[in-house]
């Protein structure tokens, strides 16, 4: 098997923390196809992204304890192969009900990859390198949702929705594969009584009571679920109101996601430079001018692309530059319960990012005012989490 911090090892670990953008974005482009097709409504369409990230979440507080107990790569195994089989319950489903159940259980496995996946950053660099490469993988991560939308705009055109579960199946083949013939246990620090339930709950109350992890926690998902509120609600603002193609969409996200790729690509090269404090303030600064920008144009009824393309792009480079040092942050000070505290992050992004979409979707009104206005929303509450709860109690090492 090759080293642990190998390169084939962290193009495996940048797969596996992608099963949650390449499980959405892929499909985002047919998601006006599946209200015509099943004759139902947007917000009934846009719980299979809300019921994906809610059983992603809860999914996430048992592989962090599993990980610790069992190991990684038998976690992965398992929660990978559950992936498998829902992604082709998903490609079968006979009806809006049907998808939305078979995208629940997708989630279930999906959550694996970035929980496993983080941990084993921690495992084999420590906290003060995984930043760095935390912020290297979200850019070549970056990749998912950039060519995701353009990949499933073309799919969807050319062979139908369904297809887009199809490429989800082999996707899967391929990962259970690689994990199984390359990746090594990292976790050298096995916890017996990991999942035991006292043990489990002294283990979150302790980082529940940190106000430093709760700051960091807080960043990670006001960030990630403005993130998601364009996710959910920008196919039906860009097709459905401004009548682009399947496959322009996909080209109007990938712009977007081309400042996550800027921004990861600038915390890679500068966190260890100037620190993960500054980065995270200057992130949620720069987040917050485009949420502040595009909530202004949406108020005052400018319906452009460029209104919702340019102040998105300028959130997600802030992001970029966000999230992989909160992260590192967030996890790094934790080496024995890695799995715990990545699992309790991954549910507190999941579960808040879930809310924001559900409510972009009951706030639609045709306009792009309600996506918009909650990614103003949350931008300030990822600058408000920094400033008032991690910075106050000293912010910790750099990461």
């Amino acid at each position: 098997m090759p080293r642990s911090d190998s390169l084939v090892i962290r193009v495996l670990l940048t797969a596996l923390v992608a099963f949650g953008p390449m499980s959405t974005d892929l499909y985002l482009p047919s998601l006006p196809t599946l209200v015509r097709v099943f004759g139902t409504d947007i917000a009934t369409v846009q719980l299979t992204l809300s019921v994906f990230l809610v059983g992603f979440a809860v999914s996430q507080l048992v592989y962090g304890p599993m990980s610790d107990r069992f190991g990684r790569r038998p976690t992965l195994l398992v929660g990978v192969a559950i992936y498998l089989a829902a992604s082709a319950a998903c490609a079968l489903a006979s009806d809006i009900h049907g998808l939305i159940v078979a995208r629940f259980f997708q989630a279930l496995g999906a959550c694996c990859g970035p929980v496993v996946a983080r941990a084993v950053v921690r495992d084999v660099f420590g906290r003060d390198r995984a930043a760095t490469v935390l912020a290297y993988m979200s850019m070549a991560m970056a990749l998912a949702p950039a060519v995701g939308p353009i990949l499933g705009g073309v799919v969807t055109e050319w062979f139908g929705w369904r297809a887009n579960f199809v490429v989800l199946v082999i996707f899967a083949l391929v990962i259970l594969a690689s994990v199984w013939s390359l990746l090594a246990e990292t976790n050298t620090h096995r916890d017996e009584d990991a999942l035991q339930p006292g043990r489990l709950a002294a283990n979150y109350l302790m980082l529940l009571r940190s106000r430093v992890f709760i700051g960091y926690v807080l960043v990670v998902a006001f960030s990630y679920s403005g993130i998601f509120a364009f996710i959910s609600g920008s196919s039906f603002v860009l097709i459905g109101r401004m009548h682009l193609s399947p496959a322009q969409y996909g080209l109007s996200f990938g712009a977007v996601v081309l400042g996550y790729i800027v921004g990861s690509f600038l915390a890679g090269r500068l966190t260890r430079k100037v620190g993960g404090a500054r980065m995270i303030r200057t992130g949620t600064a720069v987040s917050l001018a485009g949420g502040l920008a595009g909530g202004a144009l949406a108020l005052a009824g400018v319906e452009h692309i460029a209104a919702i393309v340019g102040p998105v792009f300028l959130f997600i480079l802030g992001s970029g530059l966000t999230l992989p040092n909160a992260t590192a942050n967030a996890v790094g000070p934790y080496p024995t319960m890695a799995g715990l505290a990545s699992s309790l992050l991954g549910f507190a992004q999941m579960a808040i990012a879930a809310v924001i979409g559900i409510g972009v979707g009951h706030l639609d009104d045709g306009t792009q005012l309600p996506m918009m206005g909650a990614i103003g929303v949350v931008a300030l509450g990822a600058m408000l989490a920094h400033r008032l709860l991690v910075t106050p109690a000293g912010d910790g090492r750099p990461a």
